[in-house]
């Protein structure tokens, strides 16, 4: 029986954002930010700490992060690669908790973040600690998890077994993240499966792309399967610059719509999210990937 209740992560602020072209002003970011926060999301992944060469689109993070809504009430995640950039989201003093990132295998770790997989468990493990001593709280994503633009396939197996080594330190949650979008909802089942009965107190966070519009049926799947914090983003927009093919998220609103129709809570409003929806779509003057906003309502108003 799945649980009546999934936890909402808004990423449209960094993952959503950070492979488009024309950069996104600080001020629209924030407008983003404060519509995602006015209907009902309570954990938001506002930026990146990385270098600005490799990512200009989160070149103003600092400026983000000083622009954010005073709210006891929400989480603010900023997306870190290493000690530099946690040390960076630290001194922000607004940034509640720390994302950080492994990778399943070497050679998109390489181009993500230029380590071996192995290096960045050691990294994300550091961050965890940063962000403890730090009085704060981190989480990892373990990315290419059902498998990669460079080396294909990546066993259940070596996922799990980095699950089990990043648990060691003590982080809230691990995601799983289909980067590349070419998760299916049978391998879905079955890696977040293996997670939960190799790691049943942690829980499982999910990151799904929908390059090959798998992105819903894998998300129902996760929940399933046990999976109790979803990704995803205003929009449907969203890519990685490191790997090649990745395309947007699942739109927030596609999810709440399914969610809610399904019965499953989330503390999101629809109606809110359309809203949001159509503003980004100006802001990035273009008809954005999502579903739901541009469909009539079900059912109808009065």
């Amino acid at each position: 029986m799945y649980s009546n209740f999934i936890e909402i992560v808004e990423v449209a602020p960094r993952d959503g954002l950070q492979n488009e072209k024309t950069l996104i002003s600080t001020a629209d970011k924030l407008g983003l930010i404060e519509r995602a926060i006015a209907a009902g999301a309570r954990r938001l992944e506002v930026t990146s700490f990385v270098n600005p060469k490799a990512v200009p689109q989160m070149a103003d993070a600092e400026a983000v992060c000083s622009g954010l809504p005073v709210r006891d009430d929400v989480t603010y995640i900023g997306l870190v690669m290493n000690a530099r950039g946690a040390g960076r989201a630290l001194e922000t003093g607004r940034i509640d908790q720390l994302g950080a990132v492994a990778v399943a295998t070497d050679q998109f770790a390489m181009a993500n973040q230029g380590q071996t997989s192995d290096g960045s468990v050691a990294a994300a493990k550091d961050i965890i600690a940063m962000a403890q001593a730090a009085g704060k709280t981190a989480q990892v994503t373990i990315g290419a998890s059902f498998g990669c633009p460079f080396e294909g396939e990546v066993s259940e197996d070596r996922v799990v077994a980095m699950a089990q080594a990043i648990a060691e330190a003590g982080p809230i949650e691990i995601g799983l993240a289909d980067t590349i979008g070419v998760a299916n909802p049978a391998h879905v089942a079955s890696l977040v499966g293996k997670i939960r009965v190799a790691l049943p107190d942690m829980p499982v966070r999910v990151h799904f792309h929908n390059t090959r519009g798998t992105g819903l049926a894998n998300l129902w799947s996760a929940i399933l399967a046990g999976a109790s914090v979803a990704d995803c983003a205003i929009g449907g927009l969203g890519g990685c610059p490191f790997a090649p093919g990745a395309a947007g998220n699942i739109s927030t609103e596609d999810v709440i719509y399914m969610l809610d129709r399904a019965g499953v809570q989330t503390g999101l409003d629809l109606t809110q999210l359309i809203a949001a929806n159509h503003w980004l779509a100006d802001v990035m003057q273009r008809s954005l990937p999502g579903m739901v906003a541009k469909a009539p309502p079900f059912p109808k108003q009065a």
